[in-house]
């Protein structure tokens, strides 16, 4: 690559990163889910002329973005969570993504000029997948319940797997015109997933023995920047599926995390995934948007009516089929999840069914899955109607994001499914035990022959029965505090913490201390402000 390519190539990134932070700043202060304002904004960037273009590279999101995205949401999933709706998410990620497949290939055939049922299929297979980040931050901010977000959290984790899965299945049928048997797909079928499910879980075991035998924090962020594309591009060097195996290798060392991370590992490695999440997810949202003048320059021979026509026919069929597959599908899992395996799970309602089946968003990946078709077949000819399928799944993307992402706290409220989180309950109940357990040990301690000074002991005993009194919510003996009192002992402590930050600012003005004592004490400062959170 030459200097100035280079060059080109750094003022691009610059440029992407500098709209990220503005437009989710912006989308902050109206409270809008960022997702929708970075789309809507590279969209309006698009039209800017003399703006340098930048295209979507399938392989850069395949190969450099899509894993790491993966493995944090995996990371971050709650694997009791996660099994305990593995039957619903089953049921949206194979059966939803096999529904919308084959209605699309159907739905197109009938309604959209110069499609077939094979060219359906790879249109389906396309648009089938969907992506939960927008879905889930409006439901933190308007209460959705906790069970509908793990639903759809797990979904999306595994149907971006069974989507490429279908598309696989599809574009060979229009490249090679020939139609697959059934035991030839069900065979390749059972070699992507179960591969991929045994790729994942050996990667991830062999990186979590290592993560047990390193303690250095930044080696150990190091590791784990690797996980995902170690499992990745394992699986996909043996032809099996790559996301599949990064999910699964995500899962099990999320889940196994509190067993290799030190303290101080633990904190800088959720800030470093967070940022890099962040900044990903960021990047190909604004990328999606600014697509529109790549995909329009490659159709030829159609109408801006027509395009329009037919992109708001394929949207209005993709949100119909998904409504139209969850009532059974909610059902269905109702009866395998409460007959079969015996869980207490409450029947699906109405109401629910229908806000899981408006929060099919779908993302990045369906364009980057449309971008990497084919462009020839076996005999050389065209891939037919490759633009149009680009542009459609573009307007699928932009349409359920924009409009049903915005409509999503409206639907939420107007049905009355707005609540407290279940989570918040059980977080006090942990807290409660996680103090009365320190307080039981304090307590042997005091008649242990090992027992520190008296006034240490008593300082560390008083701070612990303080926690314990907020967290419990009892009224309080004189010793203790009450909540209130306690919170105002966090305010005050937080104001003094400020002072001393101030203090410290002070000196390293004044070149008294170094920027390495002024970093390692605000650490210090910091450690204390996450030692217990105030309720609300």
């Amino acid at each position: 690559m030459q200097p100035g390519g280079i060059h080109h190539a750094e003022l691009i990134l610059l440029f992407l990163l500098f709209m990220v932070g503005g437009l989710t700043t912006l989308s902050r202060r109206f409270e809008t889910p960022y997702p929708i304002v970075l789309v809507v904004g590279g969209l309006l960037l698009s039209f800017i002329p003399n703006l340098p273009q930048i295209s979507l590279n399938p392989n850069v999101v395949f190969l450099v973005m899509l894993p790491p995205l993966l493995f944090a949401a995996a990371f971050n999933t709650s694997w009791h969570d996660f099994r305990f709706h593995l039957v619903s998410v089953l049921l949206l990620a194979f059966g939803l993504v096999g529904f919308t497949v084959l209605g699309v290939a159907v739905a197109s055939e009938y309604l959209l000029p110069g499609f077939d049922w094979r060219l359906g299929l790879a249109l389906g297979a396309v648009v089938c997948s969907t992506d939960a980040i927008a879905a889930t931050s409006i439901a933190a901010r308007v209460g959705l319940p906790r069970y509908i977000v793990d639903i759809l959290e797990g979904e999306s984790l595994v149907n971006d797997a069974s989507s490429l899965l279908a598309l696989e299945f599809a574009a060979s049928l229009v490249v090679s015109g020939q139609k697959p048997g059934f035991s030839d797909g069900l065979e390749r079928l059972l070699i992507l997933v179960g591969g991929a499910l045994l790729v994942g879980f050996v990667a991830a075991w062999l990186i979590h023995r290592l993560q047990l035998r390193i303690a250095d924090p930044p080696i150990e962020i190091t590791v784990s920047l690797m996980a995902p594309y170690v499992s990745y591009l394992l699986a996909e060097s043996i032809h099996v599926s790559g996301p599949l195996a990064t999910v699964v290798c995500g899962l099990y060392l999320g889940h196994k995390s509190s067993e290799v991370f030190s303290t101080q590992a633990r904190l800088e490695n959720a800030a470093v995934w967070n940022t890099l999440d962040f900044l990903l997810n960021g990047i190909v949202f604004i990328l999606i948007g600014l697509q529109l003048p790549f995909i329009l320059g490659g159709i030829r021979g159609i109408g801006r009516r027509d395009l329009l026509f037919d992109a708001g026919i394929l949207t209005a069929v993709v949100i119909a089929l998904r409504i139209l597959w969850m009532y059974p599908g909610a059902w269905l899992a109702y009866f395998i999840r409460t007959r079969l395996l015996k869980q207490d799970y409450g029947p699906p309602t109405g109401r629910a069914v229908f806000v899981l089946g408006w929060t099919g968003m779908r993302g990045v990946l369906a364009l980057a899955a449309a971008v990497s078709l084919p462009r020839l077949r076996d005999d050389g000819s065209p891939f037919p109607q490759r633009e149009l399928i680009i542009f459609l799944t573009f307007c699928v993307i932009l349409v359920t994001l924009v409009v049903q992402g915005l409509t999503l706290p409206l639907l939420i409220r107007k049905l009355g499914l707005c609540e407290a989180d279940p989570l918040e309950t059980v977080e006090r109940e942990a807290r409660k035990r996680m103090l009365r357990g320190a307080l039981d040990y304090l307590e042997s301690v005091e008649s242990d022959e090992a027992r520190p000074d008296e006034a240490v002991w008593l300082d560390v005993m008083h701070h612990y029965k303080e926690r314990y009194a907020m967290v419990d919510g009892h009224k309080a003996t004189e010793e203790d505090p009450t909540p209130k009192q306690w919170s105002q002992m966090y305010d005050l402590n937080n104001r003094v913490r400020a002072a001393e930050r101030a203090a410290l600012a002070t000196m390293r003005n004044e070149h008294e201390i170094s920027d390495h004592v002024l970093r390692k004490l605000e650490r210090e400062l910091d450690l204390l402000d996450t030692r217990f959170v105030p309720r609300e």
